[in-house]
């Protein structure tokens, strides 16, 4: 099954609008849920939401298995439809990575997000070629995942971007400022820039004015109406709103997500269960939370109005990164 995107569309349609990384629903058993997936699937792909990565880091990617990947992501494609396009993850030692990015292909992906190798460092010229070798491996447009172990800089990058027409995206979750400032400056509208720090809204407004015109919501899981209210104030460079949003919601949540390592999954799930959406628990090696932080999170969630939950259901035309930017 073959995506009807190019790397380049993928890229673009990304830049213009808010990310989602869905929950990997289980059983009690720790069994992939299919049935609970299709329905959390079906109701986040009607929202404005610019792309759904399938299997990625809030989809507990680190405890699926390479099998278990391919299938999640085949759900996605199928029960999405073509309404949103799906992004796959892909990771650990380079010929894993290459085999999970073949398989997300066939799958139906249509596009990658390369998550960083498993466990060891590497120099920059090590960390090239694995990026390359994924690259090549797929006709798919790839969006490197610059984090702990597996951080490329702008130089290295560059030349990748020469090298590679399907390297479409870049996506932070270091929070380097100086380093995301010279990585934009170098190479400008080549990429498609995407904020993934944890918790990514806190970083949104002044990420915003170095070209990183998306970030991936985790919240946007269960309180998906809020989630695209905040992106719309960072979008339109709404301090105040942003900073209501912020303190009214995210920073207590950031709050309960810091009291555990691990959380920031955890807390995912556990906020899909405060709105009827149960997704069952988090696999091992990661925690639940706590009955009386589930509680906590409930009342929190309980303080949005059911209207910035679930708003209408709207899909307005996308627009190019440069052409969002230069109508602001």
């Amino acid at each position: 099954m073959a995506t009807a995107l190019s790397p380049v569309d993928v890229a673009q349609r990304l830049g213009a609008g808010l990310l989602s990384f869905p929950v990997t629903p289980f059983t009690a058993d720790f069994a992939i849920d299919e049935a609970q997936y299709r329905s959390n699937l079906d109701w986040l792909c009607g929202y404005d939401v610019a792309g759904l990565f399938a299997a990625g880091g809030t989809g507990e990617f680190f405890s699926l298995t390479p099998a278990e990947v391919a299938r999640v992501v085949g759900v996605a494609v199928a029960e999405t439809n073509g309404r949103v396009p799906v992004l796959a993850g892909a990771g650990y030692g380079t010929a894993i990575a290459c085999e999970m990015a073949q398989a997300a292909e066939k799958a139906g992906a249509d596009g990658l997000l390369l998550l960083p190798p498993y466990l060891v460092g590497s120099e920059q010229d090590g960390l090239s070629a694995h990026i390359e070798a994924v690259c090549r491996a797929t006709g798919l447009g790839v969006i490197v995942y610059n984090r702990d172990n597996a951080v490329i800089g702008p130089d290295a990058l560059a030349r990748l971007c020469d090298r590679l027409p399907n390297l479409v995206g870049y996506k932070d979750g270091i929070g380097d400022i100086e380093l995301m400032t010279r990585i934009y400056s170098r190479l400008g509208d080549r990429l498609t820039y995407i904020g993934g720090l944890p918790t990514a809204e806190t970083f949104a407004l002044p990420y915003l004015e170095m070209g990183v015109t998306t970030y991936s919501s985790a919240v946007f899981n269960f309180v998906p109406g809020f989630a695209l209210d905040f992106y719309a104030a960072v979008r339109r460079r709404d301090r105040d709103a942003v900073a209501q949003g912020l303190r009214d919601f995210i920073l207590p949540l950031i709050e309960i997500r810091n009291r555990r390592k691990g959380y920031a999954v955890s807390i995912i799930k556990a906020g899909m269960r405060a709105v009827g959406r149960d997704s069952g628990p988090v696999r091992h090696p990661l925690t639940d939370l706590t009955t009386a932080e589930q509680a906590e999170l409930q009342a929190l969630v309980a303080r949005i109005s059911p209207a910035r939950i679930s708003p209408a259901r709207i899909s307005p035309a996308r627009i190019s990164p440069a052409q969002a930017l230069a109508a602001e």
